[in-house]
């Protein structure tokens, strides 16, 4: 995003980091890099950074690194203010969105996310027997006590001292932590972090569900849209009611994928496209088996991008 020449070289040199890579050629995993797309600054052919976006789109198709996030994307514009870099959506490579605050100033620096937890949609599905009402009570639950568990360890977490966590809270770099002293609590400042409740295999969900994912199918689509949309509605109304920033997230983890689907296979066997494999599909994404061309998944997957607002 900086147009400056010193902001270029730098970014260049990122890039060209990225594309040597480590020794023998290996990709490095870390640190994450995430390439901001704006038109004005480097989307268009005439913006001032259109080659570094066009540098970044080669070592990416090379790396896997960067990745992208759309500060026009309609959830993140409403935040975007010209010049300031606070207003630009940051996040952990392909996860963890941090950007609104009930609490204070709505800025992506000098916050985080507290912690998240993963729901594991396949499983419900799977107790539920394709009863759709049944499944949805059976999130409530889950999502409960999702919610009441992240709450648990805050009540660990918000009595440390400032002295716990002498670089983020005593540099000061958490938001509002530079009004504390080092034997303070960190209770107050805490108000600031996101408490995301996410999801894991909504393909294999909706294929124990009603038979096909959302790829396969515009029920599913429908069905997939109103289960995350239910999720969303339930950390909406805790932000609402407690004043604290829930958030909704697509959780990307692989090691859970893994972890979720043995322990899924493990209690009801090896059942096709929802266990048959040894993961089950990260949060919302169309499978990486299924043949798609680009377009289409990016056309299935981009509304599930405006209701997980934690990445």
């Amino acid at each position: 995003m900086d147009t400056s020449p010193e902001g270029r070289l730098v970014t260049r040199e990122v890039l060209n980091a990225i594309d040597a890579g480590l020794g023998n050629g290996e990709t490095p995993i870390f640190p994450i890099s995430v390439f901001q797309l704006k038109a004005g600054v480097n989307y268009n052919v005439t913006d001032p950074n259109y080659d570094l976006f066009r540098q970044a789109c080669k070592v990416s198709a090379k790396r896997l690194f960067p990745n992208f996030v759309s500060l026009d994307a309609p959830y993140n514009l409403q935040y975007y203010k010209p010049g300031d870099y606070n207003s630009y959506i940051a996040t952990m490579g392909c996860r963890t969105r941090v950007m609104s605050n009930v609490n204070g100033r709505e800025e992506s620096g000098s916050r985080g996310n507290f912690a998240f937890v993963t729901i594991n949609l396949p499983k419900l599905a799977l107790e539920s027997k394709g009863d759709l009402e049944k499944f949805f009570e059976l999130f409530d639950k889950y999502i409960n006590l999702c919610h009441d568990y992240l709450l648990l360890r805050l009540k660990t977490i918000e009595e440390k001292h400032v002295y716990n966590f002498p670089f983020l809270m005593g540099q000061g770099v958490w938001m509002d932590s530079e009004k504390l002293k080092p034997n303070d609590k960190i209770k107050d400042v805490l108000k600031h972090a996101s408490y995301s409740i996410g999801f894991c295999g909504l393909a294999e969900c909706l294929v124990a569900l009603i038979g096909k994912h959302h790829g396969q199918s515009a029920e599913a689509q429908e069905l997939g849209l109103k289960i995350v949309r239910h999720l969303r509605e339930r950390t909406d109304d805790y932000t609402k009611r407690e004043k604290r920033n829930w958030t909704t997230f697509g959780t990307p983890a692989e090691s859970t994928a893994g972890q979720f689907q043995r322990a899924n296979r493990k209690a009801y066997g090896v059942i096709k496209g929802v266990t048959d494999r040894p993961y089950m599909t990260n949060s919302s994404h169309v499978p990486v088996y299924f043949p798609i061309c680009a377009g289409d998944k990016i056309r299935i997957e981009a509304p599930y991008h405006a209701l997980c607002n934690a990445g």
